[in-house]
């Protein structure tokens, strides 16, 4: 009975050891580790994509920044962008970090920081195409974009404002588009201006803007509206970026041109 008593008494006390091992451990872990969860597609060159297995990108960039300097660890999710809005909605991340425009619509769900990049829609055409040097060139000549864009949304609502009498035609994939204006076989192609400076600048895009953007969007991290304090923290080190430079310096490497300003304004 004796050692039945001391083997039950040694077992309690390895167990209330252990536990409170454990409670010390986690605390240790967790609780002086700040973490910012960020939500990316992964998939959104040049803003956030996959390069040899690590996600990178100009708005990764500035993310990765901005949480090095407040001393938070990021913990990034990457999915599809309407899952990505539905894990912040849900609260699951903090925001997105992934070319998210600024519209009357969403400001109604989220606040958003500072702009950190503008998007203009732009149209490009094949480099070689010297009948094409600003946006009156195209009256009437077949401008292409991708299905279901909001670019081209934008195309036919500027095409009707403007009595430009395009021809809209409309692609599964940017590449497919891509590719007919490099050959000539259509006059023009119509995106994100910024994607677009990035794809001539990288990837050797055999085309050139024509003129200025016909419509332009903010882009900012969009937080939850009960999320204000992390929002403000973030956008105070976003206001340090665009000041000292960092910004335009990233904006440089990643497309090519500096979308930090508006380019219509």
């Amino acid at each position: 009975m004796k050692k039945l008593l001391t083997l039950v008494t040694v077992v309690l006390l390895s167990v209330a050891l252990a536990a409170c091992g454990n409670s010390s451990d986690e605390k240790s872990k967790g609780s002086d580790e700040k973490v910012i969860k960020v939500g990316a597609t992964g998939q959104s060159f040049p803003n956030a994509y996959q390069e040899d297995g690590k996600l990178v990108g100009y708005d990764v960039e500035v993310m990765n920044t901005i949480a090095k300097n407040l001393g938070y660890k990021v913990e990034w999710t990457t999915t599809d962008f309407s899952g990505l809005m539905g894990q912040l909605n849900s609260g699951r991340i903090d925001t997105v970090a992934n070319a998210v425009a600024v519209t009357a619509e969403r400001e109604k769900m989220y606040k958003f920081t500072d702009p950190y990049s503008y998007i203009g829609t732009q149209i490009v055409t094949s480099k070689d195409n010297k009948n094409v040097n600003q946006i009156e060139d195209l009256k009437g000549k077949t401008v292409a974009g991708v299905l279901g864009s909001n670019h081209v949304e934008k195309l036919q609502e500027y095409n009707t404002k403007n009595k430009m009498n395009l021809n809209i035609k409309t692609y599964e994939t940017r590449e497919g588009a891509m590719n007919d204006v490099e050959l000539g076989r259509i006059d023009g192609y119509v995106n994100s201006g910024s994607v677009l400076s990035a794809e001539i600048n990288k990837h050797d895009f055999k085309a050139k803007l024509v003129g200025k953007p016909i419509d332009e969007d903010a882009t900012a991290f969009p937080f939850q509206k009960d999320n204000d304090e992390l929002r403000e923290k973030v956008n105070t080190e976003l206001k340090k970026l665009k000041e000292d430079g960092t910004l335009e310096k990233l904006s440089q490497k990643y497309f090519g041109t500096n979308t930090v300003e508006s380019q219509t304004k």
